[in-house]
């Protein structure tokens, strides 16, 4: 296991943890998406991500168009169908099956939430496996535990691209993530678990129902707040010199509120920004799911 000291060199200056932002990750992967669509491109294969939005969310609808600003950016057709808040069950079945059966679709999302009338899960069984560009279909998770190949879940393989790009060794160190959930806790267990050399690690899940979660945070080489309850990291949550990477947040109104509070900079090594951490990954993930799916429907 690491010692304070080596990850205490990541600081800038003393009592400054060293920022990880997301934004110069995303746009390596970026590059890379960039020139698989140019590859497809010369082969007469326009990649194509299409989305689906129910209701009229405001921040739903925004996450929508930054993902079709960034697909005519990276040369990517998009689709999309926009359903009214009154749709059915049935009518979202109806629209994903529509992109399921269109070959000239090669990636596919629903972009969450969905009104509460509606069941999201049972939605997500319906989508293609091979279209699932959020990587959170059942039988990709379930490539993910036993190792298989697949689009993995964004967040969870966009925090494992962000530690890899900043060098922070991970094989062997000790990873702990607050937060079990479906969609970045048990994902990134398993795949920060496997053996790679950017993976590796002794990783330990814990939750907020756990009596004295923070007698394991403090011993984390790395940590990983994904909760999703606003400033629920305080500095003495955090092992001096440790890397903190802020993936949990909570929307009040607009303002965003993350896992991770501010001051936990006075203690850690290195750490992800309140803003632009694991966001900007994630989006890059998406992509890269979505131009390794065109890839192999069209060998």
């Amino acid at each position: 296991m690491s010692t304070t000291s080596e990850f205490a060199q990541t600081r800038t200056t003393p009592g400054e943890a060293r920022l990880l932002p997301g934004a110069p990750v995303a746009d390596a992967i970026f590059t890379e998406v960039a020139a698989a669509v140019a590859r497809l491109r010369d082969r007469g294969i326009t990649p194509s991500l299409a989305t689906i939005l129910v209701g009229d969310d405001d921040a739903s609808a925004g996450y929508i168009g930054i993902k079709q600003r960034q697909a005519a950016e990276l040369g990517f057709d998009s689709p999309h169908v926009h359903l009214p808040a009154t749709a059915t069950q049935a009518d979202l079945h109806r629209a994903i099956a529509r992109f399921n059966s269109d070959p000239a679709v090669h990636g596919l999302l629903v972009q969450y939430p969905v009104p509460g009338h509606l069941d999201y899960d049972a939605a997500l069984q319906t989508i293609d496996p091979d279209k699932d560009v959020d990587g959170m279909h059942p039988l990709n998770m379930g490539r993910l535990a036993v190792g298989l190949p697949g689009p993995l879940p964004c967040t969870p393989a966009g925090i494992e691209a962000l530690l890899a790009h900043y060098e922070i060794p991970v094989a062997g160190r000790e990873v702990v993530i607050l937060g079990r959930g479906a969609t970045l806790g048990r994902p990134l267990a398993m795949l920060l678990a496997q053996k790679r050399p950017t993976a590796n690690a002794a990783v330990t899940v814990v939750h907020t129902g756990v009596p004295d979660w923070a007698r394991y945070t403090r011993r984390a080489d790395i940590l990983v707040a994904a909760a999703g309850v606003p400033g629920i990291v305080q500095p003495e949550h955090v092992k001096p010199g440790a890397v903190v990477i802020g993936a949990g947040v909570r929307y009040a109104g607009r303002r965003l509120l993350p896992d991770v509070d501010e001051a936990c900079a006075e203690v850690a090594g290195a750490i992800t920004p309140r803003v632009g951490g694991v966001g900007p990954t994630t989006v890059a993930m998406l992509f890269r799911n979505a131009v390794r799916a065109a890839e192999r429907a069209t060998r």
